[in-house]
């Protein structure tokens, strides 16, 4: 009478959701909670409360990415292919995810801290070529460290100057433009052939010799302590660097930035990669200043009038 679609349960959605690996490893275990619930009684508050329940200890973002968000995808792919309930989930809130940071002792979201020029400068001086090239490319291109390490030799075009990058974070897979000077600089450096750690095979040989996104994290913790500079990882030395560089200190308009760094809304990169850096003291003091105010013009009633 109220057909199928009604009586389809969790593990039924999940055997017509094609799960990356990732995904995969975080819906087992909402498969072994909530797996033969029928998805009509699957509620946001429901899927929110795995989170405090599984992982007291992790903050809401970490509920959100590896629960919330997940199981949701589940469902609403099942809606969009056999008309099954579809389901929306208001997001955590400001005030949950103070009184979580509050419950664990750490605040969740910390601020980054954006490479600049300098930065940049005294990182390739201590660097290596291979490891010199890898931060310049990302902090010239805002490419994630996936799209870099993943760059092969084929990859790239000399005589446009542009590079290939792979589809990534909803956004597909497209040539961009680099200077001269990057493409001199990626074609001097002899592609290598990673190691992959798990099977021992060699992989095929790539730019920057790397075989996965976390491999540049010791050499490049190295690097930084030879140099004398704060150590910051790919993510903020490249998006938000290249974002923080172009809008606030360049001064270039945030559509034409977002554009740059392939984000498809110029206000999620001017919440996030956009950084501040004026001194709040300075600040402050703008509102001591005195302001020079110009002697109005009298006109010779006015003048006559003050003489008398």
């Amino acid at each position: 009478m109220v057909g199928d679609e009604v009586s389809k349960t969790f593990s039924d959605a999940i055997l017509l959701y094609n799960a990356s690996k990732d995904d995969a490893e975080r819906l087992i275990p909402i498969v072994q909670e909530i797996g033969d619930m029928p998805l009509n009684a699957i509620s946001g508050g429901l899927l929110k409360g795995l989170g405090p329940k599984w992982k007291p200890m992790a903050s809401t973002d970490t509920w959100w990415r590896e629960i919330v968000t997940p199981a949701s995808a589940v469902i609403n792919n099942a809606h969009e292919l056999i008309g099954t309930p579809l389901i929306r989930v208001k997001p955590y809130d400001r005030f949950e995810r103070i009184a979580q940071d509050k419950r664990r002792g750490k605040p969740s979201r910390v601020e980054r801290t954006p490479a600049d020029r300098e930065w940049i400068e005294a990182f390739c001086r201590a660097a290596d070529p291979y490891n010199a090239a890898l931060v310049r490319f990302m902090f010239e291109t805002a490419a994630r460290i996936d799209q870099a390490v993943s760059l092969e030799p084929d990859d790239l075009r000399p005589t446009e100057n542009k590079v290939r990058v792979k589809a990534q974070k909803g956004h597909p897979e497209s040539w961009i433009t680099v200077s001269p000077e990057m493409m001199d600089e990626l074609l001097a450096l002899p592609a290598k052939r990673p190691k992959n750690r798990k099977t021992g095979k060699f992989m095929k040989p790539r730019v920057f010799g790397y075989g996965s996104s976390t491999g540049y994290n010791t050499r490049w913790k190295t690097i930084c302590k030879r140099a004398g500079i704060q150590y910051l990882s790919a993510h903020p030395a490249g998006r938000h660097g290249f974002f923080t560089e172009l809008v606030v200190r360049q001064g270039v308009d945030p559509v034409t930035a977002a554009k740059a760094g392939r984000w498809s809304d110029p206000n999620l990169p001017m919440l996030i990669y956009a950084h501040a850096e004026t001194d709040e003291a300075d600040v402050r003091a703008r509102f001591r200043t005195n302001h020079v105010q110009e002697d109005p013009v009298q006109t010779p009633k006015q003048q006559k009038s003050k003489k008398e």
